[in-house]
């Protein structure tokens, strides 16, 4: 390959998201405000991420809010205290997500698994089968 298009297709690869967005989900992403937006895809991104890996958790809901509030930056979202529902069971989660400036791509995601949250605690803090 001619180093001219071996440049071109480094230089594409460097503008392209980390992580592809789903069409279907991306048009859902698209109706929120920026906020919720944000939030969304990250937590999208996070139950992707969880699924795909070698954890053998297999999520199927996020919540970046649970135990503490996140933090948003312009494009960034910490999520100190977030948990994940997986196989009917719930599990602290902690993750930095962060995105392009509309908030659906996701281009760095670091996440960390806590343990489960005792079932005695779901009440208090609004969690559900």
């Amino acid at each position: 390959m001619p180093k001219h298009l071996l440049l071109f297709a480094s230089l594409l690869g460097l503008a392209a998201p980390a992580f592809a967005v789903d069409p279907a989900i991306k048009k859902q992403l698209e109706k929120l405000d920026p906020s919720t937006r944000l939030e969304q895809s990250c937590d999208t991104e996070a139950m992707s991420r969880i699924n795909q890996d070698s954890t053998g958790f297999k999520p199927d809901k996020v919540i970046a809010y649970t135990f503490k509030d996140p933090i948003a930056g312009d494009n960034s979202l910490q999520a100190p205290g977030a948990v994940f529902r997986s196989k009917g069971d719930w599990y602290h989660l902690s993750y930095t997500c962060i995105t392009g400036p509309k908030h659906i791509n996701v281009r760095e995601l670091d996440y960390q698994i806590g343990g489960k949250v005792p079932r005695e605690k779901w009440d208090k803090y609004y969690l559900y089968d």
